[in-house]
């Protein structure tokens, strides 16, 4: 807390804005995740071509990655909030950016299933150690509205990326596709790692009006303990149980879009190649204005009703607005329509991305990395089973609309945990 000396100095000057920077290097941060993530999208086909891989193979492929950062998620998060996030996130971004690289260098499917692995097992924890980051560096008022910032940055690189990568296979190989990108990541880490400290009173631009600011939103930093008692605290919390299952179809619904998306397009609504990049991009496009709007309206309803009606509220309609616009989707004999509910379903699911990461900040408080990772690995289980669902499915019955139908069940029972969610319950207390 500050003392008295601080508080008075803090008085007599303007704060300054070495949050909202921290805040510009995470969105770079979050463009820079989705470009690779996204891409091997977009070059399924040229990947598939070469190595004459089937659609079950390339759905282990894309799972491999979703596989490595659900085993990895909650260790690195763990590691995150005992030593900050500075170091964390250097060695997240240098690890995926050198196997982002890796995948250009793949010679087989084995190669290329291991290559994908550790891409995942590098990039793990990334967004945990982000949500950690504003957790010591945002003041609470300000988390929903800059989160927001954060993920809407990653849904536009998502949404540009096919166009990108479409016209970059114009002049360069698939396999220089994942090396060029690979090295934006390790132009972010030196930046990072140069510029970045894990708290506030660390920077040295940091002057005693922002440090006060913050601090009146953050709890002081805490000696971390772990062991069975804290695990168990922690997985078995009805809280934390309700928001794993609840962020289940976000992920499992949004890889459908950045791995299988493309294909479902022009095998299920005859797309033609131009409309499927405009199309394959238009759910990441629209989940720009909507977790923008989400974050805004949380912090806004959050101020008025509370955290209950601000985070779950919001939640649960945004929720069943994607379960219903999925739901319709087999049945919409117009291929425009049935892309355009899809691309409502991942905005609407999207609106809640602030309402969510912020409800782990809240409910974890000192270890909200360890908690917002123990939400996002469940999501991963939901990111490696959705392409392997769709891969089998085409197999065993030739049929798309099953994987739709799925999601939207899924989005249905999130619903329900959006009401049991108590954003005002600590998990620690």
């Amino acid at each position: 807390m500050p003392n008295k000396t601080q508080s008075q100095t803090a008085e007599l000057e303007k704060p300054t804005r070495v949050r909202y920077k921290v805040a510009v290097l995470t969105v770079f941060l979050a463009m820079i995740t989705y470009l690779d993530r996204v891409c091997i999208a977009t070059l399924a086909p040229n990947i598939m071509a070469e190595f004459t891989l089937t659609k079950v193979q390339m759905g282990y492929v894309f799972s491999a990655f979703a596989l490595a950062y659900a085993v990895f998620e909650i260790p690195t998060a763990r590691y995150a909030d005992r030593i900050g996030t500075r170091a964390i996130l250097a060695r997240i971004v240098i690890w995926w950016s050198v196997f982002t690289m890796a995948t250009g260098m793949a010679f087989n499917f084995v190669s290329l299933l291991v290559a994908r692995f550790l891409f995942g097992a590098g990039e793990a924890g990334a967004w945990p150690s982000v949500a950690r980051t504003f957790g010591r560096w945002v003041p609470k008022k300000e988390r929903g509205t800059l989160q927001s910032f954060f993920f809407s940055a990653a849904f536009l690189a998502g949404a540009l990326t096919p166009v990108i990568v479409t016209w970059l296979l114009g002049i360069i190989s698939w396999r220089i596709v994942f090396i060029l990108f690979g090295c934006s990541g390790l132009v972010w880490a030196l930046i990072w790692s140069l510029w970045f400290r894990n708290e506030p009173s660390e920077h040295p631009g940091v002057n005693a009006a922002e440090r006060t600011l913050i601090a009146n939103g953050v709890e002081p930093a805490a000696i971390h303990v772990g062991g069975r008692r804290f695990w168990r605290k922690i997985i078995l919390n009805r809280n934390v149980l309700a928001l794993c299952l609840m962020y289940f179809p976000n992920s499992f619904a949004f890889y459908f879009c950045i791995t299988w998306l493309p294909t479902y397009l022009k095998e299920r609504h005859d797309f033609t190649t131009g409309s499927i990049n405009i199309f394959t991009g238009l759910p990441l496009m629209l989940s720009v204005p909507g977790v923008i709007l989400g974050g805004v309206a949380v912090d806004r309803l959050t101020a008025r009703y509370g955290e209950r009606v601000g985070r779950c509220g919001l939640g649960a309609v945004a929720y069943g607005v994607a379960a219903i616009s999925l739901l319709i989707v087999p049945s919409c004999s117009n291929p425009v329509m049935a892309a355009a509910l899809i691309a409502l379903a991942v905005a609407a699911n999207t609106f809640t991305l602030s309402a969510a990461w912020g409800t782990c900040i809240e409910i974890g408080g000192n270890n909200s990395g360890v908690v917002s990772a123990t939400m996002n690995t469940a999501s991963q289980v939901g990111s490696f089973l959705s392409p392997l669902l769709v891969a089998y499915t085409l197999k065993w019955f030739n049929n798309w609309d099953i994987s739709i139908y799925v999601m939207s069940l899924l989005f249905f029972v999130g619903v329900a945990c959006w009401l049991v969610i108590d954003p005002r319950k600590r998990v620690l207390d």
